[in-house]
């Protein structure tokens, strides 16, 4: 506990030393975080693959490439977004000029998930230095080496009173959070996040939590099978459904439900060949924990199984899978799955739609794959959630001009490009006054003032 005190204790020293960390330092650290990035590619691939079976297409497209995207835009952005910002005055500034600052917390803690555990650890840490602020990482131990890569980067691109990394397992976290970070960054379940969000009160310290939740589709009978059958099974099985955002229920319209089905099944044999577990582009399940906790929902709903449903727990591998016929009352339905098992509903009308989501409310993503337009509005307007698509799943998340983050027990908090820098900034309001002109009319005493204030303010 105590390296961990000091480590904070010379981040704090080091900001205090310098005042404000210069723009063109955070540039600096910015470029020669992507030149190491570069230098370590292939072997981020091999530790994606060995931590999770991710493909190259998949390590690169969703984690390397993401991070290049982000620092490019951040590099061409930084300037800008740091430029201090003159705004109009009312009254009591005059005369003056009113001025917005955006100012770093200070000293951040950002803790990464296992799901994808190179980009959703390094994309907060791009937000903190563009904003200015000194940074701790926590890589998850579930992906034990991606962290290995993860601290290797860091230690090479970073002094430690700049950006440091701590590794460890539960424990190391629960301490991290008991100190006085200015602003505390995770990504993770719903249940750690209550734990990040209570310990984070004790030291009134400012929040993201980037969470999840049961991320629901709707199918109406107007939708593209072809297509929304495609776009389901992307976002559903990428990641062998370790995805944050990825479709975690499918609401399809009861006269076109078995046609969905069988496009689904036509779907991940197209996608993945009739001998999945041995195609290079399907992942594994991060660890056995999970391994076992699926599988338990496979045995748990074993009637319901329409596709797939085979487990190799030595390899971590689950196939993809569908359940027919689900509803709120089984197993599948009771928490967010995480995985690789794609339950399908049939609805009749809007009153089965509007059940589901109100049982299973402010869910991280949204998606409605519907040729009506009134519909889809009615479902984006009615809702609460933090984002999604129409006739799209998970693209939203790709986006550096989109703010990304949940609302309620899906997160708090926004990020990705702009909202990143806004993330990890506050704003800081000055006013200028001019000391050669000295209107006395707020000062008392005030005598017939008042009047005159009434007739200015009305």
């Amino acid at each position: 506990m105590n390296n961990y005190i000091n480590l904070l204790k010379t981040q704090k020293d080091y900001k205090n030393e310098v005042g404000i960390i210069e723009i063109e330092k955070r540039i600096e650290a910015l470029q020669k975080l992507k030149s190491t990035i570069k230098k370590y590619e292939e072997k981020i691939i091999e530790a994606l693959y060995q931590d999770l079976g991710k493909s190259e297409f998949e390590a690169y497209t969703t984690e390397i490439g993401f991070i290049y995207s982000s620092i490019n835009y951040a590099l061409k952005n930084i300037k800008k977004w740091n430029k201090v910002k003159k705004v109009r005055n009312d009254m009591a500034q005059l005369p003056g000029k009113s001025y917005i600052y955006n100012s770093p917390y200070g000293s951040v803690l950002i803790i990464g998930p296992y799901n994808y555990p190179f980009q959703l650890t390094l994309e907060p840490l791009i937000g903190s230095i563009v904003g200015g602020n000194t940074a701790v990482i926590k890589p998850s131990e579930f992906t034990p080496k991606v962290e290995e890569i993860l601290v290797q980067i860091i230690n090479e691109v970073f002094e430690e009173k700049y950006v440091a990394t701590v590794t460890g397992n539960y424990t190391v976290n629960s301490q991290l959070l008991d100190l006085p970070f200015d602003y505390i960054f995770f990504t993770g379940s719903v249940n750690v996040g209550k734990i990040v969000m209570e310990k984070a009160s004790k030291n009134l310290t400012p929040i993201t939590l980037e969470l999840g939740g049961k991320s629901p589709v709707i199918v109406d009978n107007s939708a593209k099978l072809d297509i929304a059958t495609k776009r389901i099974i992307w976002g559903k099985f990428s990641n062998a459904g370790q995805t944050c955002v990825a479709p975690d229920y499918i609401l399809v319209q009861e006269d076109i439900y078995e046609e969905f089905i069988q496009k689904s099944i036509n779907k991940i044999k197209e996608f993945y060949s009739e001998n999945v577990e041995h195609n290079k582009d399907y992942g594994r399940i991060v660890n056995e924990k999970h391994m076992k906790r699926l599988n338990s929902i496979l045995e748990k709903d074993k009637d319901k199984i329409v596709f797939g449903g085979e487990v190799d727990l030595e390899s971590r591998y689950i196939s993809p899978t569908i359940l027919g016929n689900v509803n709120d009352l089984d197993e599948v339905m009771k928490d967010e799955i995480f995985g690789p098992i794609m339950p399908v509903i049939k609805y009749k009308n809007i009153k089965n739609i509007e059940y589901y989501l109100n049982k299973y409310e402010k869910p991280l993503a949204l998606y409605i794959f519907s040729e009506n337009k009134k519909f889809c509005e009615h479902i984006i307007n009615k809702y609460a959630f933090g984002g999604g698509c129409i006739n799209d799943t998970i693209s939203h998340v790709a986006s550096l001009y989109l703010p990304f983050g949940g609302v309620g027990k899906s997160g708090i908090g926004r990020y990705h490009g702009y909202s990143s820098f806004k993330t990890f900034t506050y704003e800081k309001s000055i006013v200028k006054r001019n000391s050669k002109i000295d209107i006395k009319l707020v000062f008392p005493p005030y005598n017939k003032k008042l009047d005159l204030i009434k007739k200015i303010m009305k």
